[in-house]
């Protein structure tokens, strides 16, 4: 895979990834053939401050949840109000390690 490429496309996505997990990213990358790579770019990731700004006005209702595809706990939250408000609150200071977590199993699952 050309370096120009990879370069770039951890430049534009890299913060949607754990940082601990970018040598693994990028690893990844240097090994993936140029289908796979378009694939790859392709993939829809979360933005982890988006994430962060939809849990802080509208958290209380579990639509962070449902976003990270974690309709199970979405539901619990929208139904507790979010956990009579501490949910949401502990969710403000998570939602975007979990956001970033989420992208990179996504990618492994299509990195394969």
């Amino acid at each position: 895979m050309d370096s120009n490429k990879i370069e770039m496309y951890i430049m534009t996505s890299g913060a949607k990834f754990p940082p601990e997990r970018m040598m693994e990213v990028r690893q990844k990358l240097e090994q993936m053939d140029e289908n796979k790579f378009m694939m790859i770019q392709s993939l829809q990731l979360k933005d982890p401050t988006t994430l962060l700004i939809i849990s802080l006005l509208v958290g209380a209702l579990g639509v962070d949840r449902f976003m990270l595809e974690d309709t199970g706990l979405g539901v619990a939250k929208l139904l507790t109000g979010g956990g009579c408000g501490i949910w949401t609150i502990i969710d403000w200071f998570t939602v975007m390690d979990r956001t970033r977590q989420l992208n990179y199993t996504k990618f492994m699952q299509f990195a394969i």
